[in-house]
């Protein structure tokens, strides 16, 4: 009986780590109970030495072998290190031992899903989900594979079906959210978050998820209402006050938007992105050395924050110091070569600076980058005939029109050049087109060529086109 009780007493952890250290410092053997080996092994843990609280398992292992719990324990530290066979390897003793404990069999699944293999990982998991008390977290690892699989719908109702269990789990409150995005369903979103908040309005993970989909429904000011609620339940939520700033900013409210960004920095250390979006706030204010001042601290703080090193070539390029701004487009770009914006910026510095070739050869990157963008295609077509590259200005806009066909800038411009080129007949056949795309956009013909206002043909098309349509 005195064994017993002297066996179950557990000592207070840090005299039991004290102890611990103090054996290994002798070399000798003293006993711990179950209860004072994980207080030691969880202190390694959070000092972070897995490799120490390894060898205290090894000590608990040996004087309780029937204990799961060390062997639970020990596939922990074999997965933080990288050794998944012996993580197995360990589940797999505490499983004999003791095979209704829940955390086995999640332990085993996190491992399978760390190599890929979903089906192996869903089915431990749906083991621990028979198994565990609280299910909430197991629920969460579920909806994670089927995320992984590119399953959001099943991964939507792991994730309800987790907050249900625990309507707290902040980590499922934002996955739901991510998975709603992807599925683009954010009317679904909206639903989901505003019931949700009815039942816990003082949620303020809730409230801001509600303002990121509203966001993204561009429902801007539904959407600062939103992060408002957050903040005041929430005052240091820090992420709540710059997606409130990026609303604003749509809302073109630019310098309400500085000082929500601003405010950021109450809660957190400043960031390289929150100087860039205060950055860009004074630009859009034309405040352009402001703009640079933030646009530096940002690379200062981030030198691959492409956006910034960009935004100080806007500043520069709004003073007319094209050949500076170039400097900085061309760092951004080193960072990003895929962004059309950048080569559209360098495309229109180079051309004001004369240098046509060369910005003839950025504007073909754009329209490759993004062939939607009409406004390339027509800058693009207009070097080529300034250079009176004719054929070549009317093959890009040809090519254009053929990417977009709704776009009547396109079949007005189309009507210049043939028009410049002799192609009289193909030139009408093309204003027709034009004029049924959009007839009220047709001075933008004379706009390009105002020689063509004394053409009597085209005016005629131009007014029986009008006259019929009223």
């Amino acid at each position: 009986m005195e064994d017993d009780f002297e066996y179950e007493f557990s000592e207070d952890p840090r005299f039991s780590v004290e102890r611990y250290e103090e054996m290994i410092r002798n070399q000798d053997q003293y006993f711990f109970d179950a209860l004072a080996f994980e207080n030691i092994i969880d202190y390694y843990i959070e000092k972070n030495d897995p490799i120490k609280a390894l060898q205290v398992v090894e000590y608990a292992v040996n004087q309780h072998p029937f204990a799961a719990v060390f062997f639970i324990k020990q596939a922990q530290l074999f997965m933080a290190t990288n050794q998944a066979e012996k993580a197995f390897d360990a589940l797999g003793k505490a499983e004999t031992l003791e095979p209704s404990e829940a955390d086995i069999y999640l332990l085993r699944g996190n491992i399978y899903e760390g190599m890929e293999r979903h089906e192996d990982a869903l089915l431990n998991y749906n083991k621990a989900l028979r198994l565990a008390e609280n299910t909430d977290e197991v629920l969460l690892q579920i909806a994670f594979v089927y995320q992984n699989m590119g399953d959001y719908d099943r991964a939507v109702e792991y994730l309800k079906s987790c907050l249900k269990q625990n309507m707290e789990n902040q980590d499922a409150l934002y996955e739901l959210a991510f998975c709603y995005d992807v599925l683009e369903k954010q009317e679904e979103s909206i639903q989901f978050y505003k019931q949700y908040i009815d039942n816990e309005p003082y949620s303020y993970a809730a409230w801001y998820n509600l303002g990121n989909a509203y966001n993204k429904l561009e429902l801007y000011e539904k959407a600062i209402d939103a992060y408002d609620y957050a903040i005041l339940i929430k005052e240091d939520f820090a992420s709540a006050y710059f997606n409130k700033g990026n609303s604003l900013v749509h809302l073109e409210r630019y310098t309400e938007a500085i000082e929500v960004y601003r405010q950021t920095f109450e809660y957190e250390q400043p960031n390289a992105d929150t100087y860039c979006a205060i950055g860009e706030c004074y630009e859009k204010l034309e405040q352009m050395e402001e703009a640079r001042s933030f646009y530096k601290k940002a690379v200062k703080l981030d030198l691959n924050l492409a956006d910034a090193w960009f935004g100080i070539g806007v500043t520069l390029d709004f003073e007319e110091r094209y050949f500076e701004s170039l400097h900085f487009y061309n760092k951004a770009l080193a960072l990003d070569d895929q962004n059309p914006d950048y080569w559209f910026a360098i495309a229109d510095a180079q051309y004001k600076l004369g240098k046509l070739e060369e910005s003839e050869n950025a504007y073909e990157k754009v329209v490759e980058l993004n062939p939607l963008d009409i406004e390339a295609w027509m800058d693009y077509s207009s070097i080529l005939y300034e250079q009176e590259k004719l054929t070549a200005a009317i093959e890009t806009i040809a090519e254009a029109i053929k990417t977009n066909p709704e776009a009547a800038d396109l079949y007005y411009r189309m009507v210049a050049y043939l028009f410049a080129d002799g192609q009289y007949n193909e030139a009408l056949n093309y204003l027709q087109l034009a004029l049924s795309s959009d007839a009220s956009k047709h001075p933008l013909l004379f706009e390009y060529l105002p020689q063509l206002q004394s053409n009597q043909v085209i005016i005629d098309i131009i007014n029986r086109y009008t006259e019929e349509k009223n």
